[in-house]
């Protein structure tokens, strides 16, 4: 009884914890969001403050959408968030589950390979990276993107999810060898859906960073028909003057997709990241 009441406890304590850093997170957010509908002498009067009549101006959505290829910028980021999260989910749990499932000579230094991305950056191989998109042709497109997305997600996503693959009943995949299931069969229909929530949260931790990356599209796509909406949205930052009514909207604009696929994933993402909580 006092075991149960105490991973309760630890359970509750998780989620506390986890909505208090929401708030936190979100706070900027919030920020962001009020003061695009601000006027700019508001901006910097009371940038806490919510707008009002006297305050309240929509300058810097109209500014968005009538400079600049906004929704082809929106599109692209779409296009690029939606490809590269497929590419990494699909890729990272088809080698988590092999690192998790097979035993074989080097599987651990297999997987410490893989796990390397995570403590190295891939941004210092964006020279290297550079001359090979120029090399393949790929500059300029979204592929490259999506190509270079996948590549840093991934060691992440192996990491995560062999660890919880590994926890999967192995009598239910040997059950399903012995009805005569392939094992692509027992990975997409028996192991893919027991591990949902390490799934989301991979998704999660991946989405961000690419929505949000200015480097790599900045370096491999800048041309205007493949700008990304964070690369579009610095039309409006010059040298010696910054827009920030349209910065602020752009940004407000950007931040929508987040919040919509976070809220998707998120009753997945909090059972993901406290499944350790109640053992």
């Amino acid at each position: 009884m006092s075991q149960a009441r105490h991973s309760i406890t630890r359970s509750i304590a998780a989620h506390g914890v986890l909505i208090l850093w929401t708030v936190i997170a979100l706070f900027p957010v919030f920020v962001t969001v009020v003061n695009s509908f601000k006027s700019r002498k508001a901006i910097f009067a009371e940038p806490l403050a919510l707008p009002g009549p006297e305050s309240f101006d929509l300058v810097g959505y109209a500014t968005v959408l009538k400079q600049g290829d906004f929704f082809q910028y929106f599109l692209n980021s779409m296009t690029v968030t939606v490809g590269s999260l497929f590419f990494v989910l699909l890729f990272g749990a088809m080698a988590a589950f092999a690192l998790s499932e097979y035993r074989f000579r080097g599987n651990g230094l297999m997987g410490l390979y893989l796990a390397l991305g995570i403590m190295i950056p891939i941004r210092l191989g964006t020279v290297a990276i550079l001359q090979m998109m120029v090399a393949s042709g790929l500059v300029n497109t979204l592929t490259a993107l999506v190509l270079v997305y996948t590549a840093q997600g991934l060691p992440l996503a192996v990491f995560i999810l062999s660890e919880f693959m590994r926890n999967v009943s192995a009598d239910l995949k040997n059950a399903g060898r012995i009805d005569g299931l392939s094992e692509y069969t027992i990975f997409f229909r028996l192991v893919l859906p027991l591990v949902r929530p390490a799934m989301a949260t991979v998704a999660v931790f991946t989405l961000i960073p690419i929505w949000n990356d200015l480097w790599f599209p900045l370096i491999l796509a800048p041309s205007e028909a493949t700008k990304t909406i964070t690369l579009g949205s610095q039309v409006f930052i010059g040298q010696f003057v910054t827009n920030w009514n349209a910065v602020l909207a752009a940004l407000s604009l950007a931040i929508v997709p987040v919040l919509i696929l976070y809220l998707i994933f998120s009753r997945q993402l909090i059972r993901g990241i406290t499944a350790g909580a109640v053992k």
